[in-house]
């Protein structure tokens, strides 16, 4: 019989190798060490060598100071063929958690170029989704940090799957939290498509590029030489294709502008954006708009000014500044409360609504419209512009894009016409007709189908060509055209407008507005969801 009184030795082996507590504390917080300071210093030498941040540290330049909680710092892969089982560091090259901007919850992921150049394996993924399905159920804005190679093709289709999950994410989080794509080094291929689903997308010049088939695989089916910034760099898609909402010279600019975004978006789509009180009084005289619009319809101004004399401070975020200039999209406050605005610029294109007009219009809209943002849409505009290549192009389809959102839109909505608004053009920039809560017009409008001259041309045609002098019955028909139907109150003694306000009384009478209709409550029809215009 075994003497159970006396320890064996392996007992004893086992209890002179077995470290305490404190020991085993000691041993995470080397791993903890060795997680923080990632690969290797020659790694991180060669990631600032390219003039970027590593990941920690743009973590830490994006959340408030010392409020990162990270998730999953010790989780390693477990693939195995082409030396992969020899290597496998931590974090597996992305470094997912949460934290607070200026106070207030969010959620972030940031690859890690450091570690497999930040390529998702099947580890990297389940990180992202787990972070991301935490975002949602709590609640909370989304950032994901991008700077990776994209799929790991060591691991083969288990990344792709990877992807995948991240896209149904992705969808899943729409117009449920804000979702931010901050792009600060190459995203090719499939891994374009995350960012191109959220709600924006920033990148930093020379350093962020995106790209389905990068510059190699165009030379080799086109024939064309192009680089990668030239192909996919953030000038390109600020300006050209619309994908970049924001595009800065460094990261650290950008990252300061992300935390901007956020204090202006609400945490979800069950919440009203943060009120910020400001000294600027709601009340205040607005002189300076008598001057900045001229009364002549074909004298153009910088509708960007208005704005300035209308919001907080004359402060506000210009959303996609360089991409369709015809229009502006921004987001600022009045009286401390965030307002989405929608203006014709005409400094560009006379402030015509084109394709992508339309299209850079109905996506703020929507997004406006999903986190409960009020909306401000100030008319100057002459109406769609005309061309083979708009007709070809699908302006009709486009342009409906715009009204749909519009139509769709449950938030408060109050429109203003400066001066002109005329034809379709007019009806699409949130008219009455099409579910303005409130319209207000200035002394300088005209609401019409068409210009005069226009209408003038077509109404008068032969009375116009039958006269001695075509020239001088045109001006007269032109004038008396005005006289009828294009006087400033000729809209509001229909109804058309609800009431003519004094440019200088603009600011306190849109606030006085919005506060009105802040309780306003709206529902849609049931149904699953609406089939918009593609």
């Amino acid at each position: 019989m075994t003497d159970l009184s006396q320890p064996s030795p392996s007992a004893d082996q086992d209890e002179a190798v077995a470290p305490d507590a404190r020991g085993r504390v000691a041993e995470l917080h080397a791993m903890r060490a060795e997680v923080l300071r990632g690969p290797s210093d020659r790694a991180t030498a060669a990631q600032h060598g390219k003039g970027k941040l590593t990941a920690r540290e743009r973590i830490a330049l994006l959340l408030d100071e010392g409020s990162f909680q990270e998730m999953e710092p010790l989780r390693r892969h477990r693939a195995t063929g082409f030396g992969l089982e020899h290597n496998r560091p931590y974090t597996d090259g992305v470094i997912t958690g949460w934290g607070t901007v200026h106070g207030r919850q969010v959620f972030v992921y940031a690859h890690d170029f450091r570690v497999f150049g930040g390529a998702l394996g099947e580890a990297h993924a389940s990180k992202i989704h787990k972070i991301m399905d935490k975002a949602i159920a709590a609640g909370a804005p989304l950032v994901s940090l991008n700077d990776g190679a994209g799929a790991r093709i060591q691991e083969g289709v288990a990344a792709l799957a990877g992807y995948g999950g991240i896209f149904q994410r992705n969808t899943r989080a729409s117009g449920v939290i804000p979702q931010i794509s901050v792009m600060l080094g190459p995203c090719a291929g499939g891994a374009a498509y995350s960012p191109a689903l959220t709600d924006f997308v920033f990148m930093v010049r020379d350093t962020s590029q995106m790209f389905i088939t990068g510059p190699d695989v165009v030379e080799a089916v086109t024939g064309a030489r192009v680089s990668q910034n030239g192909l996919g760099g953030a000038d390109v898609h600020a300006e050209t294709s619309g994908v970049c909402h924001f595009a800065y010279d460094d990261e650290e600019s950008c990252l300061e502008e992300v935390r901007y975004l956020l204090s202006l978006l609400p945490r979800n789509n069950r919440e009203n954006p943060p009120a910020e009180p400001g000294d600027d009084p709601a009340d205040r005289p607005c002189d300076a708009l008598l001057d900045l619009v001229p009364a002549d319809g074909n004298r153009p101004y910088d509708m960007r000014r208005v704005v300035e004399e209308l919001v907080d401070d004359g402060e506000f975020l210009e959303v996609h500044e360089r991409w369709a200039t015809n229009i502006i999209c921004a987001l600022g406050r009045m009286d401390g409360q965030v307002t989405g605005v929608i203006a014709n610029q005409p400094q560009s294109l006379a402030g015509v609504l084109d394709i992508e007009a339309s299209e850079k219009a109905a996506r703020f809209v929507q997004m406006c419209d999903a986190f409960n943002i009020p909306l401000l849409t100030l008319l100057d505009v002459p109406g769609f512009l005309p061309g083979v290549d708009q007709e070809h192009g699908g302006i009709i389809r486009h342009g409906a894009k715009l009204l749909y959102a519009y139509c769709n839109a449950t938030v408060p909505r109050v429109s203003v016409v400066l001066r002109k608004a005329y034809g379709g053009a007019y009806i699409v920039m949130d008219s009455q007709s099409i579910g303005a809560d409130i319209t207000y017009a200035w002394p300088t409008n005209e609401i019409a189908v068409m210009g005069a001259e226009g209408a003038a041309n077509v109404i008068f045609r032969k009375q116009i060509a039958a006269a001695d002098d075509p020239e001088a019955m045109r001006r007269r028909m032109v004038k008396e055209y005005k006289a009828e139907l294009m006087h400033p109150y000729y809209a509001a003694e229909r109804g058309l407008v609800d009431d003519v306000i004094d440019p200088s009384e603009t600011r306190r009478v849109l606030i006085d507005t919005f506060a009105m209709l802040r309780s306003k409550h709206a529902d849609l029809p049931s149904r699953k969801h609406g089939n918009p215009p593609q």
